[in-house]
């Protein structure tokens, strides 16, 4: 017999365990969750620093590969997404961050009338639970997001006091009232573990008998009556099955899968499907179309100071630092490595923040990408400081590559295909240098590493750009949010354009890309999404 429920979520990821738990709060609604992965209850997934165990681990991540890049030197880039319970929040280096007020207020002026930064600040302080009482910040929701300046290595002081001495201010709270500025970033933990929305949201929610979770569950079709969303096909443990929602369809599967799985389902640009063999429901052209994402690079230098290399590198050290996790749930295992940072403008021409910068007191130089392992970082102390824009203008997009649901769709991120992001690498290039060689950090520096104090002027630094640039992990905006049908993928009230009973709720409907790393804004637009969906069924009772 087909299950049926009151709503369908497709993707149990960021966005999808907030939902799961909000629309099930009240106990008046039934919820199917499918998920393509499998249990996030791995060691490697829960400690901190375990991260970089899962950055290449396909059975609980998707590891997609895009189409060869022709700004990075025909290059492809490697984008680690979740599958698993918690999606990229999974596997994620958790930093929280919000983004820049200028960010929301942009994407109401694009015609997206209550996702103002006034609009969207409830939602953010919704779901928090923030170290310390802050007008700013919210307490006692259910993710914690931990403060972790008294934590942070030592060195990371040397980095705040020299891009202070170049005049930027220095901010302690880059999500409080002036997120502008350089400091320390906040993360999603509790008692030094992941505090995903899987371990936030969902887990405590799985006791309700409303909610029913799926794992290994891969959506291979939305199921239309008409224009009319009324289910999902999708596979589990070899077989086939459906399932109905009496309400509505909800896709939460990220910027990848959710534009996937529409252009599966027959929504998408017209030509594009039946050139892969698939009848069209609905000619959306803007159906994969304008992904953005953040893409960085990184200097690496050598110190005469104690870094985290210094602690992790030796095997003494990593069994110290696992005595003292294991006893108390503190130490370099219970933080991430980007440990300070902050969101900057280059010059100041800039109205607003262009470059966000990252400072982590370790390094890896001597360990191919591919065979990087958190836990091994160099045999010498040093850091890297790391920048990229924060506003991207070029977009990309994605399409299928066939019509089987269990082929990877081809990514195209299209990086730096315009001027205004060109100068802003090159801005950040120079402000790294920059940085190093000012006092205190300055002082402690003994060699760049990567790429070398020979690597200068702007055509070598673009150079080595191209060479060694890759994305940050935050692609966004390939089911973007507008007014338009033609332009845009959703409504304001993230639904489907030219469909009913069918909304995307994650990072896929970012009219633009925030200012930063994209975990948190998900986080909002899940709870903003889960009070219209609820708003709705309110006033169709």
């Amino acid at each position: 017999m087909t299950e049926e429920y009151d709503y369908i979520i497709v993707g149990a990821g960021t966005a999808g365990c907030v939902l799961a738990n909000r629309l099930t709060e009240d106990g008046k609604y039934s919820v199917l969750l499918l998920e393509a992965g499998g249990s996030d209850r791995s060691i490697w997934i829960q400690m901190p620093i375990g991260y970089g165990r899962t950055f290449f681990d396909k059975r609980i991540n998707w590891m997609y590969d895009t189409a060869p890049v022709e700004a990075l030197g025909g290059r492809q880039s490697y984008w680690p997404r979740g599958k698993v319970v918690g999606g990229s929040g999974s596997i994620n280096a958790m930093v929280y961050v919000r983004g820049q007020p200028r960010d929301f207020d942009d994407w109401k002026a694009l015609g997206n009338a209550g996702w103002g930064w006034d609009d969207v600040l409830p939602y953010f302080k919704k779901s928090e639970d923030f170290d310390w009482h802050s007008a700013h910040h919210g307490q006692g929701g259910p993710q914690h997001v931990t403060d972790i300046s008294p934590f942070a290595h030592p060195i990371c002081r040397s980095f705040i006091e020299a891009a202070q001495t170049l005049g930027f201010a220095a901010s302690n709270d880059l999500n409080g009232g002036k997120p502008e500025g350089v400091g320390y970033y906040q993360i999603n933990t509790r008692g030094g573990w992941r505090a995903s929305t899987a371990n936030a949201f969902l887990h405590p929610a799985r006791k309700r008998k409303t909610l029913k979770l799926k794992t290994m569950a891969h959506a291979t079709r939305i199921l239309f009556e008409g224009r009319r969303a009324v289910g999902v096909a999708y596979t589990c443990k070899g077989a086939q099955l459906e399932a109905k929602a009496r309400r509505e369809v909800i896709l939460s599967g990220g910027a990848i899968n959710s534009p996937q799985l529409l252009m599966l389902s027959g929504i998408g640009d017209a030509s594009h499907l039946k050139n892969v063999g698939i009848e069209p429901i609905v000619d959306a052209k803007a159906v994969g179309r304008n992904l953005q994402d953040h893409i960085a690079v990184s200097y690496f230098y050598k110190v005469r100071t104690p870094t985290l290399n210094d602690v992790l590198h030796p095997f003494v050290g990593k069994i110290r630092a696992g005595l003292r996790y294991m006893a108390d749930r503190a130490g370099p295992l219970s933080l991430s490595v980007n440990q300070s940072g902050g969101f900057v403008r280059s010059d100041a021409t800039q109205k607003h923040p262009n470059l966000q910068l990252y400072f982590s007191p370790v390094s890896y130089t001597k360990t191919p990408l591919s065979e990087r392992k958190l836990l091994n970082p160099d045999p010498f102390s040093a850091f890297l400081l790391s920048h990229n824009p924060c506003r991207p203008t070029s977009r990309g997009h994605i399409e299928l590559a066939c019509a089987d649901p269990a082929k990877y769709p081809v990514i195209h991120p299209n990086y730096l295909a315009t001027q205004a992001d060109i100068d802003d690498v090159l801005a950040g290039n120079r402000l790294l240098k920059q940085i190093a060689r000012t006092k205190p950090l300055a002082d402690i520096i003994t060699e760049e590493l990567i790429p070398g104090a020979h690597v200068d002027g702007d055509e070598a630094l673009l150079a080595d750009f191209r060479a060694r640039a890759d994305t940050v992990y935050h692609p966004t905006s390939t089911c973007m949010m507008g007014p338009d049908a033609a332009t845009s993928v959703v409504d304001v009230r993230l639904r489907v354009h030219g469909v009913d009973g069918l909304r995307v709720i994650d990072a896929s409907v970012f009219p633009t890309i925030t200012s930063g790393n994209t975990n948190a804004p998900t986080v909002m637009v899940a709870e903003k999404g889960a009070a219209m969906i609820l708003e709705d069924a309110k006033s169709m009772r």
